[in-house]
């Protein structure tokens, strides 16, 4: 018996090896899909954020004289928007910033189109343009919360696969961007009031 012993010691370890191998990559995958859920769940809010600006934009054109340059310039940044996409398995901080850029300027956009509204009563009273401002605002919200939540589980999935020793079973699966603020967000906004009109 005592001539098999190092031999059941060794085979001993090496099914704990296997069994913590499979544990670990299996863990790997289920914090992986956890990101892929999150970044589905920020591209859903920001649809529904695009989906609201075409119904937007046309209860605005209904105003005769409101200004093209501005519905053009949301139109535009929403097409920009809507064109960049990133693959979840693979997010890069390249493509990250490409994103937030696109979308930073369908903000910026939109800003200036709820601006533009102030000069006009009947547009600012329309039941439809109010609802959907108010949409707005909630999915704006909604947004915010889908990338804390996305960068909650890109924190999660780090740890797990950057830690010692895991990282060694996983060196196949690469560290995930976080999806941060804009450039400049830190800056505080300059608030103008004219009370001339």
């Amino acid at each position: 018996m005592k001539k098999f012993l190092p031999w059941l010691l060794i085979g001993g370890l090496l099914i704990i090896g296997i069994f913590w191998y499979i544990g670990v990559r299996n863990g790997a995958v289920t914090v992986n899909e956890q990101v892929k859920k999150s970044w589905g769940n920020v591209e859903t809010s920001y649809q529904r954020r695009n989906d609201l600006i075409g119904n937007l934009v046309k209860t605005v054109k209904g105003a005769a004289d409101f200004e093209k340059s501005t519905l053009e310039a949301v139109v535009n940044a929403r097409a920009k928007a809507t064109a960049t996409t990133i693959d979840p398995s693979n997010i890069t901080p390249e493509q990250l910033k490409a994103f937030n850029e696109a979308q930073s300027g369908v903000s910026s956009a939109l800003s200036r189109l709820l601006v533009t509204v102030e000069s006009y009563p009947d547009l600012k009273a329309n039941q439809n343009f109010l609802k959907l401002q108010d949409e707005l605002a909630s999915t704006e919200n909604q947004i915010l919360t889908a990338r804390t939540r996305f960068n909650e589980a890109v924190e999660e999935y780090n740890n797990y696969v950057l830690k010692m020793p895991r990282s060694i079973a996983l060196s196949d699966y690469k560290e995930k961007a976080y999806f941060d603020a804009v450039a400049g967000a830190e800056k505080p906004v300059d608030v103008e009031f004219d009370f001339s009109k």
